[in-house]
Order: structure tokens, then sequence, then C-alpha cells
């Protein structure tokens, strides 16, 4: 997949040969076809056209601003994480059918189906290449429509169906529904898992390692099964990823990093590389100043989400265990918790005027006293969130240095600085997860090289266990959770002892334990949201509650408020209701 990024830079020279521009999206012609009557009929042709749907799995990527279409991006509407400035249209209720969310969306999705229906159709009858090759990009075709036939119903609930090469008439199809579309997915996986072309899995090294393999199509069945509550099923998909030899990946923190290459945890991946426009944009949206200089703070971690990662004995975590009448008191009044030792006289006075209770501040020992709420807890919350008062490799004058999350911020320096962020006034949980540290991993803020996983081991592991639950094979589901948790350091689930805390006591504790270990274990890796929806828990995990853009200490300074049932399920996008009146609206948006 390494080389193939180097073929893709290519492409683009060979996509304005072959194709003509993308229409804009209230043309009648909306989209272009990539095929022609040369295209395919060469060896290298065919390869720059397989290519160019994996190319459309980037699709939304800007490296300028953030586009809110990348997987990570994603996370904002999950509970553990938010958007800088809660100005979200869809956390604000406000959001209709024209907003370039959806639009955007179902134009890079439909994108990818035709890509890759392209691919399919012409390569049997024009590509000169070799039958076994042949028939392996056919399978890898075939997975890659599945995929976006995949994101596309797992919003829409029902989407047109168009399998053939499209011409400018043809998009008129009405909504198949949810049910037709699952099926689609599930034949074209099928048929990429049938195919004998098409390895199961690729070793390290290997020249097409991250490109479509059957242990991805398994993964990816098997969560297409979960949807369509056949739990035999998707059980039995995700054995077929074990046995095809992948595993976890021995260090979570590491599996972040560019050591994680090639890993037999990473299925399928985005494949990044440190160049413009095929690298990971995670730095500069979820990065830090104190690193490059000038990365945003787009996307933050909510203090709703810190919360849910456990004490490492399994126990869970509550602030009155560390300080005793926390709860009780305004989030204002506790801002106090999480000020530095030796506020200046101004600094006190300025916090008192925004409501900390300043007669529970200690001069000497008040860092102290909040760092103890974040020791002994699950060690993938220190991999994934520089917590208040930890320390973070930054870059300072173009040298490392170590800084630490304060709060209030005064200074940068090469020593004991400040972790600086885009809002001073404010203090927010941030990311660690994909963010590069010191200038030794960091080359540019835009474009970073860790590859990005669409669907990992754990991933697999915890659909696995969650297929099982609803099977109701318990000890099972605990065996699979166990192996995430271990992997993690944390204490394993039992279903022996009653007294512990880690004991599980029936069906309704294990989906709830299976559905916070996802929480935790995909913080920033645009998994979460989407389970929301498929749980129906959004409502409640989301908007219920305390909620909102939230400070450390809970403050909202924004508030969600959530839109109505109706927001499980997205509008059809009112540009293509525009454009093909066969489709039908969702039921409770406007048309």
């Amino acid at each position: 997949m390494k080389n193939m990024r180097k073929i893709s830079l290519f492409f683009t020279l060979i996509i304005l040969v072959f194709t003509g521009c993308q229409k804009d999206l209230l043309d009648t012609t909306p989209y272009d076809q990539l095929s022609s009557e040369n295209m395919w009929t060469t060896d290298n042709l065919t390869d720059l056209g397989v290519n160019s749907i994996y190319e459309a799995l980037r699709l939304g990527q800007n490296t300028g601003s953030a586009s809110g279409l990348e997987l990570y991006q994603y996370d904002r509407y999950a509970v553990g994480t938010m958007q800088r400035d809660g100005t979200d249209a869809f956390l604000l209720g406000t959001i209709t059918p024209s907003n370039a969310l959806f639009s955007s969306n179902w134009r890079n999705f439909y994108e990818g189906v035709i890509r890759a229906n392209n691919a399919i159709a012409n390569i049997p009858t024009k590509s000169p290449s070799p039958d076994t090759k042949k028939g392996r990009l056919l399978a890898e075709s075939k997975f890659l429509r599945a995929y976006f036939y995949y994101r596309l119903n797992q919003v829409w609930k029902g989407v047109p169906i168009y399998t053939e090469p499209l011409k400018y008439n043809e998009f008129t199809k009405a909504r198949s529904t949810e049910q037709e579309v699952w099926d689609l997915v599930i034949k074209d996986l099928s048929d990429a898992i049938a195919d004998a072309n098409l390895p199961t899995k690729y070793a390290k090294g290997n020249a097409n390692f991250g490109r479509a393999t059957k242990a991805a199509a398994y993964a990816l069945r098997g969560k297409v099964y979960l949807y369509m509550n056949k739990w035999t099923e998707a059980a039995n998909d995700f054995a077929q990823v074990q046995t095809a030899g992948h595993t976890l990946f021995a260090d979570y923190k590491n599996l972040f990093k560019e050591i994680n290459e090639q890993a037999d945890e990473m299925i399928f991946s985005l494949q990044n590389t440190g160049i413009v426009n095929l690298g990971s944009t995670t730095q500069f949206f979820c990065g830090t100043r104190s690193s490059f200089g000038s990365d945003w703070n787009t996307y933050l971690v909510s203090p709703n989400g810190v919360d849910l990662f456990e004490n490492i004995d399994g126990t869970k975590f509550n602030w009155d265990d560390f300080i005793p009448g926390y709860n009780a008191m305004t989030p204002k009044a506790r801002q106090v918790y999480f000020m530095r030792d030796n506020l200046t006289a101004a600094e006190k006075t300025a916090r008192q005027n925004l409501g900390a209770d300043m007669t529970k501040y200690l001069a000497v020992g008040n860092e102290a006293r909040i760092k103890k709420a974040f020791e002994n807890r699950d060690p993938r919350l220190a991999a994934s969130v520089i917590t208040p008062y930890s320390t973070y490799n930054g870059v300072f004058s173009n040298l490392p240095a170590s800084v630490t999350s304060r709060f209030p911020y005064r200074a940068e320096a090469a020593t004991n600085g400040d972790l600086r962020t885009d809002t001073q006034a404010e203090f927010f949980y941030l990311h660690r997860k994909f963010v590069y540290e010191g200038n030794a991993e960091l080359l540019n803020r835009a474009y970073g090289p860790i590859d990005f996983p669409i669907i990992r081991f754990a991933d697999v592991l915890l659909n696995w266990a969650e297929a099982l639950t609803e099977s109701n094979d318990i000890a099972g589901a605990i065996q699979k959770v166990n192996l995430v948790r271990a992997r993690a350091g944390i204490a394993l689930l039992q279903n022996s002892d009653a007294t512990k805390p880690t004991y599980v006591a029936n069906q309704a504790n294990m989906r709830d334990r299976i559905r916070n270990e996802r929480r935790i274990e995909f913080i920033n890796e645009g998994v979460n949201y989407f389970d929301e929806l498929r749980w129906k828990t959004w409502k409640d995990t989301k908007f219920g509650g305390a909620n909102g853009y939230r400070s450390v200490w809970g403050q909202n300074i924004a508030n969600y408020t959530w839109g109505g049932d109706h927001f499980y399920t997205w509008p059809i996008p009112q540009a293509e209701i525009q454009i093909n009146s066969k489709l039908v609206q969702n039921p409770g948006w406007p048309n």
C-alpha cells in the first residue's frame, strides 16, 4: 500500500485525462465517470483505476481547515469528545437537510461507489492484466463498494443502489430499503471472500499490505451482521478474522505511533505518509500549539469521556473519592481544584470573580491534589488524553521542550513551560492519541505519516463480545473483552465473585460494559458516534444530563440540544432531492 501511495500521486494527472470535472451538486448530472474507452486497457491503467477507489477513502480530507468529514472528526458527536467553540448545528439541534455535512458525505460515498462500479464492470472485459490479478482487483473493488454502501446505510438507512457505470441520466433511482442495501453489502463481501485470488492476510513487508483482504471482508461483514441482529453469523465472521492471524498489538500507546505500521492489529487502515494530501491531519486539528506552533485544538476531549475511564482495579471513577463534596459543588466553584500552585494575587482575584471557591485553594499542593484523580486510572487514559498537570513532549524554538498542562496559562518555555492551546481563557482536556510529540516525530503539522485504522482487531474482539452477549454467551463475551483489557493493563472482568467491581451480573450488565469499553478504547478513532447511532443511545449519552461544550471542571460553555429522535437517521440532502424527485425524505426532517 505504501507503493500504492506513490502511484496515487500520478493518479490525479490520469484522472484529468480520462474524466471530466465533477459537476456541481445542483446540476442534473452531479457525478462524472472515471471510465473511458481507454481506461482499463493497460495493466498500469488498471492499477490506477483501482487505486482511485482507495483514493476515495480520502475524500473530504482537508489539510487547511477541518472538513468534519474524516473518520476521527465524527468523534465530535460521541460522548468522549467535542468540537471547539460549541457551534456545530447537529449538536445545537438546528441542523437542516441543506447542511453541507449531509451533502458532502453523500457525494463522497457515492463517488467511491462510482469508481468501484467502473472497475467491476470494465476489468473483466478491458483489462489485459493476468487473470489472477484481475480476480484480486475485482474482489478488492467489491470490498470497497461494500464499504461505501456500508457508510451510506449506517446513517441514511436506505439509499439508491447503483451497481453499473453511471450515465448522466441514471441518477434517478428511488431509495432501496435498509435491508436491500445490507443485502448488497453482504453479497459484495461474500463474493470477495469467495474469490481465491484475494489473500486472507498480507504479512508485514508485503508490497500490497494495506489493500483489502479476506480478513477485512470478514470483519466488515461481521459488523454488518450486527446491524441485522444476526449474532451467530457475526460471531462466526469475527472468528474467521482471528483465524486469519490478526492479533492485538502489545502496546496500546504505541499502536498510534509509526511503530504500528503493518501491525497484525490493523485489519484495514487508511495508509498515510508524510506527503501533502497523503498524510494524517490529526496533528493539525487535535494537536497543541506547543507542538508545531500553529496546530489547532479543533477537537477536544470531553470531561464526560474522561470520567468514563475506570480506576485500574476496575472500580468506577468518582470525583468524590478524591475530593469529597466535589460532585455537589457547582462547576464554577470547583474550578479551584484545577488551579496551579502559587497563584498570584491577580490570578486569585480573577478566578474568584469567575465563581471559583478560593477558600479551598492550596497555595502549595493544589496541583498534587488534582493529579491524584488521574493516578491509578486505566492506562488508556494517559495514552489518549493530556490530563491536567501531566507533561507533554512539545517543541519550543524548534527544540524539544517538556511542557505541562497547567491553568491559568502563563507562558511557554524550553523547560518547565505551560502547554499552549488555542483558548487560554479556558482549560480543556486535549488529545494525545495520534498527536505527535517532540520534533523527531513531527515533520509537518498537516500531513503526518501514521496510518489511521478503519477496522482493527480490538474492534473485532469487542464486536465479537457484543454478538456473544446478545446470544447470551456471557462467559465467551468476557473472554473477548478481557483480551482488550489485559492489553490495556486494567483489572479483568469475571462472573464468579460478586464482591468485586469487575463482576458481570447479567446480560444487561455485560452489554453496558462492552459499550463503555468501546467508548474508551476507540476515543478519537471515528467509531463511537456510529456505535451510539446503532445502539440508539446517542440521545442519552451525548445530550442527557450534563452535556455541552465543557471545561475540565464540567462548566458548560455552550449547551447541546437534542433535536428529536429523527436525528438518529440523517436526512437526504436537500440538493439530492432537487436532483432526483424520486428520493423520499426520512421521517421527521423537512422536505
